[in-house]
């Protein structure tokens, strides 16, 4: 079983959700709850997936813990220190990989850095990281001679630059096509187990999440609600064809109502 990254460069931390709820008003001036009571403890280095039905909360659960939104009530801490607004230590990764078109690919990556006034000091770390995402030959090249599963290799470098403990990423695959995709989840997961990062992974992919957590986090329709948190106890690499795998798939997809009644 493996629960946690066999990095040897441990950059994780804990993270602990703690009685979080979140309301917001619609544009028509009614008032609807978007988290009710959320509770939630992530390890160090660990990869957590969230999965849930469309507008249970994942996205708003990550703007919190990435410092963007605030929540109405509970706490978000990593490690002892509460979260009270955007840091350099929690990067986020969209799916679309916002790059910058009018830079390249080592300007993109070197954009962190230079925001913080530290480029010279970090441009041997950029080519470092060019090269863990394999674009070492495409550092001179623009957003648009890029792949989509490219450029978002770029969006994952430019936010393990700042040596984040915690990446956030929302969606982060779910515009590529299905073969790439594929690639783009070993990617990740080599980049995860590279650095020892701890990931929340936001997916409406069950095979996905399967495929890469450590746990899934399974969350109810609005308001969101943690349902259930399921440890994935399968040995990595995982085989998405072996009847473990496919059995947790059923699990899942029966506790999200998409399984079909049983006869």
């Amino acid at each position: 079983m493996v629960t946690t990254s066999p990095s040897l460069i441990s950059e994780g931390a804990a993270l602990r959700v703690h009685g979080v709820s979140k309301r917001f008003v619609s544009p028509d001036r009614s008032e609807f709850t978007a988290l009710d009571n959320v509770s939630l403890s992530v390890k160090p280095g660990q990869l957590v997936s969230l999965v849930g039905p469309s507008g249970c909360g994942k996205s708003t659960l990550l703007r919190m813990i990435a410092g963007l939104e605030t929540p109405d009530s509970g706490d978000l801490l990593v490690g002892t220190e509460k979260i009270t607004a955007p840091c350099a230590s929690r990067g986020l990764v969209f799916q679309d990989p916002n790059l910058f078109p009018w830079l390249t690919v080592r300007k993109n990556v070197q954009a962190g850095p230079t925001a913080r006034g530290v480029r010279n000091e970090t441009k041997q770390e950029v080519e470092e990281f060019i090269r863990l995402v394999g674009l070492e030959n495409f550092a001179d090249a623009f957003p648009h001679h890029l792949s989509g599963g490219m450029a978002q290799r770029v969006a994952l470098a430019r936010a393990l630059i700042n040596h984040p403990q915690i990446l956030l990423l929302d969606e982060p695959l779910g515009a590529l096509d299905a073969f790439t995709r594929m690639r783009m989840q070993d990617e990740v997961l080599r980049l995860w187990r590279a650095r020892g990062t701890t990931m929340i992974f936001v997916t409406h992919d069950i095979d996905e999440a399967i495929y890469m957590s450590d746990s899934i986090v399974i969350m109810s329709p609005r308001p969101g609600r943690i349902e259930e948190i399921i440890p994935v106890e399968l040995e990595r690499p995982r085989d998405r064809s072996s009847a473990e795998f496919l059995a947790l798939r059923g699990r899942i997809l029966k506790m999200l109502h998409f399984a079909g009644d049983e006869h």
